[in-house]
């Protein structure tokens, strides 16, 4: 039997073609999101700091579905005056989600206690919408891990590409 080399190689040199290039998508999309976050906790720091008085710090204990464990949510309530109009906050972070864990939720309202004379980050272009803390800007540390896939997947696919060999 006489083996075709040469078919076997331009093969494999697709297949690794294709697998650089999914590696160098998949990076891509991670970069995307990390990117985005990124850019979501920036924009908050460019919003007007505004003095905000907390008027009430509770933590709230619910259950979404029948069988779920329950889930505890941080809830505070702040008070605000922006261009002359009282205004009126719920947010702690631009994204607050619930925790499974009471003391997780807990630690979340301690800095905001009732009566608590802060300061809220206020959306210029909408402004009902307020936020106590901003976001974290780690995505932006840890970008360079998927852009490792996106260079490599590109060497990997050029390499194949180009190894006519």
């Amino acid at each position: 039997m006489i083996y075709d080399n040469s078919s076997s190689a331009k093969a494999g040199r697709v297949w690794l073609a294709a697998l650089g290039m999914s590696l160098a998508l998949a990076g891509m999309l991670f970069t995307w999101v990390l990117w985005t976050a990124w850019q979501r906790a920036e924009e908050t720091r460019r919003w007007a700091p505004t003095p905000c008085r907390i008027v009430s710090s509770r933590l709230e204990k619910e259950r979404p579905t029948p069988n779920s464990n329950h889930t505890f949510k941080a809830q505070v309530k702040y008070s605000y005056t922006f261009d002359g109009k009282a205004m009126t906050g719920t947010r702690i972070k631009r994204v607050d989600i619930a925790s499974q864990h009471e003391d997780v939720a807990r630690k979340k309202i301690e800095p905001y206690p009732v009566g608590t004379e802060t300061t809220c980050y206020v959306n210029p272009a909408q402004p009902d919408f307020a936020v106590l803390k901003h976001d974290t800007r780690a995505a932006l540390y840890s970008i360079w891990f998927p852009l490792l896939f996106v260079f490599g997947g590109l060497r990997m696919a050029w390499g194949a590409v180009a190894n006519k060999g």
